[in-house]
């Protein structure tokens, strides 16, 4: 719950349009996430969907480019990223141990990672949010 609240208020920091939750993913009203959205909660649109398949239906009809912010052997560094800032994009953050979904993963326009130079090589997918929509604003910002 803290780390869809902290991924709410990085989405409202950067001015994301909304968030689109989905599966088992706590989403509003919970007491526990909005404690830590502080209610960005409620300035930022979201929806929520029980399968993935919906997300990808929903997502796709209103042609959204998906990008998985993902560890893989395909992944390019995020500060790659190559697509034209006006088209709409939509992250895709997994769970903290599994990642993101196989089915979702397979309908990505592209998968990214953020380098990492340490050993652990392993982010909070809420740290990891944060990090990917500001680098996301910065690489669009200045087309």
């Amino acid at each position: 719950m803290h780390n869809v609240g902290s991924a709410f208020r990085s989405a409202d920091a950067m001015g994301i349009k909304g968030i689109v939750l989905s599966g088992y993913t706590p989403f509003p009203p919970r007491a526990e996430l909005s404690k830590t959205a502080l209610g960005a909660d409620e300035t930022v649109e979201w929806y929520y969907f029980e399968h993935s398949g919906d997300v990808l239906a929903k997502l796709n009809s209103e042609k959204y480019n998906l990008v998985a912010l993902e560890q893989t052997h395909t992944s390019i560094p995020l500060q790659y990223l190559d697509l034209p800032s006006n088209n709409r994009i939509c992250l895709l953050l997994g769970n903290e141990i599994s990642g993101v979904d196989e089915e979702l993963l397979a309908a990505c326009k592209q998968v990214v990672e953020i380098p990492q130079y340490g050993n652990k090589h392993s982010l909070n997918v809420s740290v990891a949010a944060g990090i990917a929509l500001f680098a996301l604003h910065e690489l669009f910002r200045v087309r």
